[in-house]
């Protein structure tokens, strides 16, 4: 049809809009970045709980969680378009339900950087910001190679790429494996991830850990870890060669493992942690907030 809007999701699922959306819920956080970079963020008419970025979406009514929002709530707001990301199963039920009722889901997966900037470019093309969306594109892909060179340069010097380890939950302890958003946040920041694991995730015992010995280990604090000790204040870890060199750090979850703007923000923060003598353009003040081995934590 002459005047339409289409996209092919990372389901396969053709979304065709008669006009660009002008009334979106994003069940996943990462959506709500999007579209205030994208300057669309007046489109959005509703949120779930725990999402509370940008500061303009605080005001908007709630309509439960990412995994599980009220359909009837959602169906209230009369949305022409819902965005949710690809993860557990349970994130899948919502979307049929929505899907059955004749809303237009479009859901999305992205676990590296390239697949993130197809996710950017397909919500400008279905919210009419697709000017935007290149223009936002291309400014994180030029942070992102301008950070790869710094890094490659510096590990040429040093030969240096530090082991790290990156704790998702504890202390049922759920760690970083080698595939997801993560994952890639460690490779462009100049870092090797420890865990041999494919999976987005591996469940490990501290007596893994502590075989791994990593030389760098990251803390995240958000939703999943809400309380998370310092290694200093755990006994089977505090020999590790992370917390002996004080290379130990909290990290914010959001940030880190949120696939979205925030991304490019986790790579160059870690690339300042795990190799000091970059210089660069951003403020590292926030990492420095996140030091999980401050000086009052090791007395």
């Amino acid at each position: 049809m002459a005047g339409t809007i289409s996209v092919t999701d990372d389901q396969g699922q053709t979304i065709t809009l008669e006009r660009p959306a002008g009334r979106v819920i994003a069940l996943y956080g990462a959506f709500n970045e999007i579209l205030h970079g994208l300057g669309r963020a007046e489109v959005l008419v509703a949120r779930t709980s725990a999402d509370k970025t940008p500061a303009s979406i605080t005001r908007l009514p709630v309509i439960g969680t990412h995994m599980r929002p009220n359909i009837e709530a959602v169906l209230a707001h009369r949305p022409d378009l819902v965005l949710q990301m690809t993860g557990r199963k349970e994130a899948a039920l919502p979307v049929e339900a929505l899907r059955k009722h004749g809303v237009r889901v479009a859901v999305f997966h992205a676990a590296t950087f390239a697949e993130l900037f197809s996710v950017i470019r397909r919500v400008g093309v279905l919210t009419g910001a697709e000017a935007q969306a290149e223009g936002m594109v291309r400014g994180m892909e030029a942070r992102l190679a301008a950070l790869e060179a710094k890094v490659e340069a510096r590990v040429a010097q040093t030969t240096e790429r530090p082991r790290v380890f990156f704790e998702v939950r504890s202390p049922n302890m759920l760690a970083a494996g080698r595939s997801g958003m993560v994952a890639e946040i460690i490779r462009k920041a100049g870092g090797l991830n420890c865990v041999e694991d494919r999976a987005k995730f591996a469940r490990l015992s501290e007596e893994e850990i502590v075989r791994l010995n990593p030389d760098a280990y990251l803390i995240q604090r958000g939703p999943m870890n809400p309380a998370p000790l310092p290694l200093t204040k755990r006994p089977r870890l505090r020999t590790l060669a992370a917390t002996v060199a004080g290379r130990a750090w909290f990290v914010d979850e959001h940030k880190y493992s949120r696939p979205g703007p925030q991304s490019i923000d986790a790579a160059e923060e870690l690339a300042g942690l795990l190799h000091p003598g970059i210089s660069l353009t951003t403020d590292k003040s926030t990492a420095a907030k996140h030091g999980a081995t401050r000086k009052k934590d090791r007395k």
